[in-house]
């Protein structure tokens, strides 16, 4: 499958934050938090954060997104996975569609945990979706949001972020193993507002492997990109990372870059789960 494992830098900064000095997002101008996108037999797949559903938009042209019509392919009344739904992705994993999603109770965003959808057909648009379980976490069922695949050549891992960390293996598209954590906020702009990490996706380039991901407050103007490269062998050993000290994107020519309504996530590591099965 022709699959768009990472969002460009850019374009994933501007979909997920606004500028505060009048900056209008080109894509999203409302719901367009925790973007993700897969290109796929010509279409452009997009999907963000709307905290009530999940709706997919396609388009042949990422300009074309702005004006396309989102289709909801999902919502749900169980009281322990009605709310809150956030970051949604979709991802090819042992030969289907399938959506990773964080949501919770209605009353506290302390029970986000992560959902799976599986869709019907090869074709994302022509898919019906249907429930395919919570991945729970046999030694940490804790928080647990922006679940992303980490794709490598001998196997397939599930990152997300989580309270505290330790790593998980991803026995099938729903179950997982013991975790590792792989990154916590341990720099000053790590730390803006709140001890943050969320919002991990993986970059590849010239054989080499990153997980850029967002650091601080998210509601405040601190928010900023931060990336660990992957530089041993096992991606479930936390010495197989390397934390860059310096953030890759923040604050600069007298703008700030802010969330756009996201929810103060503090505290949170990231985490890595192994999968057996390839995605792709």
């Amino acid at each position: 499958m022709d699959v768009l494992k990472g969002l460009l830098l850019f374009a994933s900064l501007l979909v997920q934050c606004l500028l505060t000095n009048g900056f209008t997002n080109p894509i999203k101008t409302y719901n367009g938090s925790d973007p993700f996108m897969v290109y796929h037999e010509g279409y452009y797949y997009l999907t963000t954060t709307t905290w009530t559903n999940i709706q997919i938009t396609r388009a042949t042209t990422v300009g074309g997104l702005k004006t396309a019509t989102p289709k909801v392919i999902w919502t749900d009344s169980t009281a322990s996975k009605c709310c809150n739904i956030w970051a949604p992705e979709i991802h090819w994993v042992s030969g289907a569609w399938y959506i990773y999603y964080a949501a919770g109770t209605s009353d506290t965003f302390d029970n986000q945990r992560t959902h799976v959808l599986q869709g019907s057909s090869n074709i994302i648009w022509d898919s019906t979706w249907s429930y395919a379980g919570r991945i729970v976490i046999p030694d940490r069922d804790v928080w647990a949001i922006d679940s992303t695949i980490l794709v490598m050549p001998d196997a397939s891992y599930l990152v997300y972020s989580s309270w505290d960390g330790t790593s998980q293996e991803l026995l099938t598209p729903t179950t997982v193993g013991p975790t590792t954590k792989i990154s916590t906020p341990t720099y000053s702009w790590e730390q803006i507002g709140a001890n943050v990490n969320e919002g991990p996706q993986a970059i590849y380039h010239d054989g080499r492997t990153w997980i850029v991901y967002s650091a601080s407050n998210c509601a405040g103007t601190g928010y900023e990109l931060g990336r660990i490269e992957l530089v041993g062998s096992d991606p479930l050993s936390a010495s197989s990372w390397t934390k860059y000290s310096n953030p890759i994107f923040n604050s600069g020519n007298g703008v700030n870059w802010n969330s756009d309504g996201t929810p103060n996530l503090g505290g949170t590591p990231l985490a890595l789960s192994q999968s057996i099965s390839e995605p792709v």
